[in-house]
């Protein structure tokens, strides 16, 4: 009997009632690697006997060893859902079973969690609010952290068998047209070759690990209230062993393409304002485009793979839209800079965080903030707060210099900047518009001006915020002398954060006319 007559023999046994311990038979779902069945409170996964060019499930054999290796990978993100991995045993009576016999499959064994709770079905119903993806950046980034390092020293010839193996997996693709993925292949080598020293540097220092390499929102769920990590990539270490900016690329593009663009910009500025990863932001754009171009082939072959006309259709579809954003994430507009000042509880954070993502290319503007600069100096979580001398002169000072630093290195790298800060002083603004005179990039500042009693209301309502001002510190600094406001946009911060939003937008909108 060969190894699929085998596994249709355990698929059967799977499929029976009673077969997993849950009264009739388990649900099943089918995706192109595995069989997944779900009953009562556990997941059995069973890998499917199937061989591509990426990944061979074709043994018994293999399938058992890719199975230790799920459960060995995973238990380093969600410990609590991995359980066991258990051997489909043909026993002594001729049947298939778990009892006593000869293993002749392999399953893995996980704790089951409400469908709801994945977190592209939380995402789908609106739940994906900024304290959880702040939450879930804080997480990967601790992950990343922990992550085995591999000093390689081939950093870019290692993306680059990654872009040959796309176009490699795209060629038999019938639904993906063959030009457009014959200009994808070259806008990518010729942004690999823009890079190329980055990413050699990179692999060399420690920023290539032994990442999750599958994530997106469908392997993201809550698990006792937080967003928990699972299903990770356990085929190929190599191809999991990657730069921590490509593994979290996956995360952002599925987020951008599916439209919850102002999700990916605060899960990408706050894993930068949480890691030392800032340097490599200019390889990001080819990321992007390469898990999209993953995307475009895999959907491609579950395209074919369906026997429903209407399914088919929606899948091909699916897949060209991947390929599209896959070229359109290389064709990203030029950087600008934008700089928001005004005295505290003018809105300063809360008008960057909702511009951040319409400004510059996916996913959106580095959002750099005095606030989460000085904590992160200081050596504390952005919503820690700070003694009174952190507030010092000489402090402050060092804060704006890394501000600008970081601008400068951001806006150099391709990728616009918002700065945020109080810039009460004539010194800072210029600072700022030199900055981007210097680099040749656009230039906006943007005044936020309230009532002294709107900006009370505000700072005294702060909960979980960067910012440590309170009513204090608003009196203090509306016996601030500005200065010169000219060159900078002075607006009414009065109003709704929608409304205000709206209005630096048209400011913006004019500028670029």
């Amino acid at each position: 009997m060969n190894a699929d007559q085998d596994q249709a023999a355990v698929i059967a046994f799977l499929s029976s009632p009673g077969a997993l311990d849950a009264p009739g038979p388990a649900e099943r779902i089918d995706t192109h690697g595995a069989i997944i069945f779900l009953a009562g409170d556990r997941v059995f996964k069973l890998k499917r006997a199937v061989r591509y060019p990426y990944l061979d499930f074709s043994s018994p054999e293999k399938r058992r060893a890719v199975c230790e290796a799920e459960l060995r990978l995973n238990r380093r993100t969600a410990p609590d859902l991995y359980l066991d991995v258990r051997s489909v045993n043909a026993q002594a009576n001729g049947t298939l079973g778990f009892g006593p016999g000869t293993p002749v499959d392999w399953l893995i064994v996980m704790r089951r969690f409400a469908a709801g709770d994945l977190l592209e079905s939380v995402a789908a119903r609106g739940g994906l609010d900024a304290a959880l993806v702040r939450t879930l950046a804080d997480r990967i980034a601790a992950f990343h952290a922990d992550a085995r390092t591999s000093i390689v020293p081939d950093g870019a010839a290692r993306i680059g068998q990654v872009i040959a193996g796309n176009r490699k997996s795209m060629s038999g693709a019938e639904c993906l047209a063959p030009s457009a993925c014959d200009q994808l292949y070259t806008a990518s080598l010729a942004a690999l070759n823009d890079v190329a020293a980055l990413l050699d540097a990179r692999g060399a220092s420690g920023h290539v690990r032994h990442c999750h390499g599958d994530l997106h929102l469908a392997n993201i769920c809550l698990w006792q209230g937080l967003p928990t990590l699972f299903d990770c990539l356990e085929f190929d270490e190599a191809l999991a062993t990657t730069d921590v900016l490509y593994d979290l690329a996956f995360l952002l593009m599925d987020l951008w393409h599916r439209g919850f663009r102002a999700q990916a910009s605060l899960l990408f500025n706050r894993y930068l304002d949480r890691t030392d990863e800032a340097g490599g932001v200019a390889a990001l754009p080819l990321f992007l485009s390469m898990r999209a171009a993953i995307r475009a082939h895999v959907g491609a072959i579950a395209a074919s793979r369906q026997t429903e006309a209407d399914k088919a259709a929606g899948k091909r579809a699916e897949a060209g839209a991947y390929l599209d954003a896959a070229l359109a994430f290389l064709d990203s507009p030029g950087p600008r800079l934008v700089a928001i000042g005004g005295l505290s509880g003018t809105g300063k954070s809360t008008l960057a965080g909702r511009l951040a993502h319409h400004i510059g290319g996916a996913p959106g503007a580095r959002w750099l903030r005095t606030d989460v600069l000085r904590k992160r100096l200081a050596g504390v979580l952005p919503e820690e707060r700070l003694p009174a001398e952190a507030y010092a002169p000489g402090q402050s000072e060092r804060v704006y210099a890394q501000l600008m630093a970081q601008a400068r290195a951001m806006l150099a790298a391709g990728r616009s900047v918002i700065v945020d800060g109080v810039f009460a002083r004539e010194a800072e603004r210029r600072d700022m518009a030199a900055i981007a005179a210097d680099l040749d990039v656009p230039f906006a500042g943007l005044w936020l001006e309230a009532p002294e009693a709107a900006l009370i209301a505000r700072v005294t309502a702060r909960r979980d915020d960067a910012s440590d001002a309170d009513a204090a510190v608003v009196a203090q600094q509306l016996r601030y002398d500005l200065g010169d406001l000219a060159g900078w946009h002075r607006l009414d911060a009065s109003g709704s954060p929608e409304e205000v939003a709206q209005r630096a937008l048209t400011c913006l909108d004019a500028g670029d006319s």
